[in-house]
């Protein structure tokens, strides 16, 4: 299974030779400068780093899926968005040891479950930044328009974003699997959609809303004020540092294959490499958000604590229920034994 940054080749099956990076699925003129030394690179990088992210996005999205299902009915838009996010994540993270065997031995999994992970990888890919989007507008309306601002909201975090985030990212998936059987046309194609819906459109709409919100916040006094300052710079620091390195590197590797930028060998091969290393930095996003957008918040840390201690009550009264109807069992059987025998 190729993935040619940011998408699956589903004709795998047809080249027995596997890189994650995808450097085989380029033009054949570049497929002459493709070398060793990356196949072994992204053989040891790629699993060690996903494995890595795999566990703290589980962990972290987990956490807040867990955390949102308790507090269901004291959520706020902002919680809700969230819950959205984390569940992108989660299904994203579910990907990543099929990334790691592919990029360790190569993809020995069948070809419908090929299909499955590249529309997994490709929803996330869309979603997670559109939500993120979301987030941005929903607080750029909770704080420059906090007084008239509900009812957008609430139709934003019920409904709109059904519409204006997993529809779009779904239907992004249709033309990737489509035309993925015409590797050269599609794969500049694929990135041009990818930089412009992974990035750019999103990346406008939450650097548009938090410059506003954070003028709007350094015109304010208190403590709470020079904390929502504080984080909004945090958010968009850690968007653009995960995701702006990748992109500018899958830029100039798009230029080089249309031959407006002239590559050799060895900046070709670097390239590549550094594409890898960037994805992976971007990947790492998803174990972000959790910190990013929930753990920052001391309301969340209090219905963390209040579900993790809810969650073991529950676990130690199903024990000690399990033991008493043990217990009682054995008791019936005693006593009937007893009455038997006299």
């Amino acid at each position: 299974m190729h993935k040619f940054s940011g998408a699956i080749d589903i004709n795998f099956m047809e080249d027995n030779s596997s890189d994650i990076n995808g450097s085989d699925d380029y033009f054949d003129f570049q497929g002459l400068c493709t070398n060793d030394e990356n196949k072994d690179f992204n053989r040891i990088f790629l699993p060690t780093v996903y494995s890595f992210i795999f566990l703290l996005g589980i962990i972290g999205n987990g956490l807040v899926v867990l955390v949102m299902g308790y507090q269901k009915k004291s959520r706020t838009m902002t919680d809700k968005y969230r819950l959205h996010l984390s569940v992108a994540d989660l299904l994203f993270v579910f990907t990543l040891p099929f990334w790691s065997v592919d990029a360790a031995i190569g993809w020995y999994f069948k070809d419908f479950l090929c299909k499955a992970v590249h529309v997994i990888y490709t929803v996330n890919l869309y979603s997670s930044v559109l939500i993120l989007a979301f987030i941005s507008l929903d607080r750029y309306l909770a704080i420059v328009h906090a007084t008239n601002s509900q009812g957008s909201r609430k139709l934003l975090a019920e409904k709109i974003v059904y519409a204006g985030v997993w529809l779009p990212a779904i239907l992004l998936t249709v033309p990737d699997l489509i035309f993925a059987k015409n590797r050269q046309n599609w794969t500049i194609g694929f990135r041009f959609l990818h930089i412009m819906v992974g990035l750019l459109l999103p990346g406008i709409i939450i650097l548009i809303c938090y410059c506003v919100i954070i003028s709007k916040l350094s015109h304010s006094k208190g403590h709470q004020k020079r904390k929502a300052l504080k984080t909004t710079v945090i958010l968009i620091v850690a968007f653009f540092a995960c995701w702006l390195p990748y992109y500018i590197c899958l830029t100039i590797d798009t230029f080089g294959v249309l031959g407006l930028v002239r590559l050799d060998c060895q900046t070709d091969n670097t390239m590549h490499k550094w594409i890898s290393i960037t994805e992976a930095l971007a990947f790492f996003h998803c174990c972000l958000n959790p910190i990013l957008y929930a753990f920052l918040g001391a309301k969340f840390k209090t219905s963390a604590q209040n579900a993790l201690t809810s969650v073991s009550r529950g676990s130690s009264l199903k024990i000690l229920s399990k033991k008493r109807a043990g217990l009682s069992s054995v008791s019936t059987e005693s006593e009937s034994s007893s009455f038997h025998s006299s």
